[in-house]
């Protein structure tokens, strides 16, 4: 029988705040502050949520002439189920961990 991982906290964090809007592009500073996640924790967890099918990405452009282009994240489809799944069982198991889902 294959050994079910659970996400770490860092990664529950995340996914409790991409679910509150999924369908809502965000960058990684914005992400940064709504979680509290360092860059060095941040990025490495948006990078292997992508790999996994469960974040879409893209560079979009500045708005004005003095930034650089941004990447910016989202759930995809699997994401979203995903994301509520492992937040639901973190929930069953944890009852410190709970946090109330916004539905979008």
């Amino acid at each position: 029988m294959p050994r079910v991982r659970r996400p770490s906290g860092q990664t529950l964090s995340l996914l409790r705040s991409l679910i509150e809007e999924p369908r809502q592009w965000r960058h990684g500073y914005e992400l940064s502050k709504a979680t509290d996640l360092m860059s060095g924790t941040l990025y490495p967890i948006l990078m292997r949520l992508s790999e996994r099918g469960l974040l879409e990405h893209k560079w979009v452009p500045p708005e004005d002439g003095g930034r650089l282009p941004r990447h910016v994240y989202r759930l995809t489809a699997k994401g979203l189920a995903h994301a509520k799944e492992q937040i639901e069982l973190c929930e069953e198991t944890t009852p410190a961990a709970r946090r109330p889902l916004r539905h979008a």
